[in-house]
């Protein structure tokens, strides 16, 4: 996707509900959303996880995302690989998992990347979207963590998962496309608030990105007027 208009813009927005305080009610308007703007992916928690496929799976183009070891990463890995047993049997079409963060700072590499592969392994071709957590990470342990998980197998570099009180910034997108292969993409999350600043980290080499259900739909009605981006919606 070299340019975003209105029609393809949605198709790189994975909208989400995943803190702990977020209700039915917000679900629903969650899939409201997805429906009406056409999001690539919508997320929630996994105990909310059932009530969001069978609402909105088969029912628009919005496939169903699943949150693995959300929001420390430091579950055991066997959990992590039944969580993502349990998701795919839910209908989940992706998956979002955090890494072992305190693993990798103690540079235990071995076991990220183990913990990493067991849940790509696990998803048995599902996309595994690899969770680093930048705002906890010094620019090395970044470097560090998207090779160990390109290794792993991951399909996507993803930056955080919106729980961290730092945002993901255009400098960690620009370090992340400095060290990764062509076939890994790179999901931004945490802090997107407005279309330019998703644009901004679009240039820097993002491929997707993960936003609150309020912020994408800001964004969407921010690009109805914004220069380069014409309304093709029908």
């Amino acid at each position: 996707m070299d340019r975003f208009t209105i029609g393809n813009l949605s198709k790189a927005i994975d909208i989400s509900c995943v803190k702990p305080n977020h209700t039915v009610h917000d679900l629903d308007q969650m899939i409201a959303a997805a429906k009406k703007y056409g999001f690539i992916c919508a997320f929630a928690l996994p105990g909310m996880t059932p009530y969001l496929a069978e609402h909105l799976k088969g029912k628009s183009n919005t496939m169903i995302g699943g949150t693995v070891g959300f929001p420390s990463g430091c579950d055991t890995t066997e959990s992590k690989v039944f969580q993502t047993r349990e998701l795919l049997s839910m209908g989940c079409d992706e998956l979002d998992m955090v890494i072992n963060i305190a693993q990798l700072k103690s540079q235990n590499h071995e076991f990220v990347y183990q913990d990493i592969k067991a849940v790509v392994d696990a998803a048995g071709g599902i996309p595994v979207k690899t969770i680093l957590e930048v705002a906890l990470l010094t620019n090395e342990e970044i470097v560090t963590a998207c090779r160990i998980a390109e290794h792993a197998g991951t399909s996507y570099i993803k930056t955080g998962t919106g729980w961290c009180s730092e945002p993901t910034l255009v400098d960690h997108i620009k370090l992340i496309k400095s060290v990764i292969q062509p076939r890994t993409k790179i999901k931004a999350a945490g802090g997107i608030r407005n279309l330019t600043g998703l644009l901004e980290m679009k240039k820097a080499g993002c491929d997707r990105f993960g936003i609150s259900v309020d912020s994408a739909m800001h964004i969407m009605e921010e690009a109805v007027s914004f220069p380069g981006l014409p309304d093709i919606f029908p």
